[in-house]
């Protein structure tokens, strides 16, 4: 027990050895590249270029682990890529497809990066970019929420994009998404303490909900009820005790209610309530007829099965249809093929397969396990409706559920074998204690 709690400790904190100034700058550059991943006013953003250097910097100075399970993370991206890239050759923007399957095997590998990272010190790490993000998702709403309203001077026409908050982003319909995983985090918190010390992270969590549901995107309001229904049933399920579960049904009601009274009270406001009603309908204008969202996904699937190789990444809109397919899994084909698209639903399904496992291992890291998979698994939902391929946040989310997972089997791998290696020191104690005294031809000599 006793090595299997110390093999637990250096899996989740690492190696008790000091920090050098050079892990220390890693760590804070790591901080800074999620605090700042929120400001994407244009491609790449400040924070593509900090990631990069994550990437370079982290695996030199050793705080990356990379197992065999990570190792074939990494093999799923390189296919995907190289059916891109054999897609690219049938485009009719070459270099564009090139450029979109070469930032798309970027994020990729930025994943496998955090990855191992995370599989490192689960628990520290984890912690660290999650720290990072919520203050990333709290400038970005801040930013939306002063646009709206027109808090500041030029606010409404740098942080908001048709009359709905986008923050610091270029699409309200990234910005929307984007918050939730932060949002979730501070639910983490309140559940935490007392309800008294609840209050903060219940207040950055109303200030990201409010921020959500002024982007008025649909699929920001399915991400965050989905992704909050799941973290809320698996947190009650995974409970340690009666007295949680109690807190955690108490805290959902607190939260439904508050959430309710805000919504109410904005669409006291006429501007909010048209936009709420015309945003909640099923289907908008620009859904329909041949040239709509529906039109756009049925030349799609007509491209698909006519051309098996793909007809490269980003060549849609601008030869086929005058806007993207609106359905990731659809626009991943036609950039890859059909075997690029296999592996791109391989990968979030065992994604999806490994998250739901970790969610009921009995680990430190296993809340924040909770809250990747539930924001995970509402964003590769979202994924019918909307292209995000290129989403950060959704590879983050991929790279903390691998992270996890490659963490728990280090564990186990390292709990077998401290039982083998102390098990293999008592054997001999076992023979000496059962052997006999003295052999017959002991005996007799006597």
């Amino acid at each position: 027990m006793l090595a299997r709690q110390t093999t637990a400790a250096r899996v989740s904190d690492g190696e008790a050895k000091p920090r050098s100034l050079v892990h220390t700058a890693a760590l804070v550059l790591v901080w800074i590249t999620f605090a700042t991943s929120g400001i994407v006013f244009s491609e790449p953003c400040p924070t593509d270029i900090l990631a990069l250097g994550v990437m370079v910097l982290l695996p030199v100075i050793g705080l990356v682990r990379i197992p065999k399970l990570l190792a074939l993370f990494l093999m799923l991206w390189a296919a995907m890529t190289s059916a891109g890239l054999i897609s690219a050759i049938f485009a009719e923007d070459i270099s564009k497809a090139l450029t979109h399957t070469l930032v798309s095997f970027f994020l990729g590998g930025f994943a496998f990066t955090m990855a191992g990272f995370v599989a490192m010190r689960p628990l520290a790490h984890t912690k660290l970019i999650f720290n990072g993000l919520t203050v990333a998702a709290v400038v970005a709403a801040l930013a939306g929420l002063a646009g709206y309203f027109s808090l500041v001077p030029g606010g409404a026409e740098l942080f908001t994009k048709f009359g709905r908050a986008s923050g610091t982003f270029k699409d309200p319909n990234v910005f929307g998404p984007f918050l939730v995983p932060s949002t979730l985090y501070a639910v983490h918190y309140a559940l935490q303490g007392s309800l008294r010390r609840a209050l903060p992270p219940l207040m950055v969590a109303g200030l990201l909900a409010l921020a959500v549901f002024l982007s008025f995107s649909r699929g920001a309001w399915i991400n965050l009820m989905l992704s909050a229904g799941l973290y809320l049933g698996l947190a009650f399920l995974t409970a340690p005790c009666n007295g949680r579960r109690q807190k955690i049904a108490l805290l959902t009601m607190l939260c439904a209610a508050v959430l309710g009274g805000v919504v109410a009270g904005a669409l006291q406001n006429d501007s909010i309530a048209s936009l709420v009603n015309e945003r909640a309908s099923v289907t908008q204008s620009y859904d329909v007829g041949p040239e709509g969202r529906f039109g756009g996904q049925e030349k799609a699937v007509a491209l698909i099965l006519d051309n098996p190789l793909g007809i490269g990444a980003a060549q849609f809109a601008p030869f086929y249809h005058h806007e993207e397919a609106h359905n990731v899994y659809l626009s991943t084909t036609l950039a890859t093929g059909w075997l690029g698209s296999g592996l791109y639903i391989m990968a979030v399904f065992s994604t999806l397969a490994l998250g739901l496992r970790q969610c009921f291992k009995r680990t430190p890291w296993q809340p924040f396990v909770l809250i990747a998979f539930a924001t995970f698994a509402a964003n590769a939902a979202e994924g019918i409706i909307i292209d995000s391929d290129h989403w950060r946040h959704f590879y983050l989310l991929m790279a903390l559920i691998w992270g996890a997972a490659c963490a728990g089997a280090l564990e186990r791998a390292s709990a077998t074998q401290g039982a083998v290696n102390a098990a293999g020191k008592r054997f001999p104690a076992l023979l000496r204690a059962h052997a006999p005294r003295s052999f017959p031809h002991q005996q007799i000599a006597r």
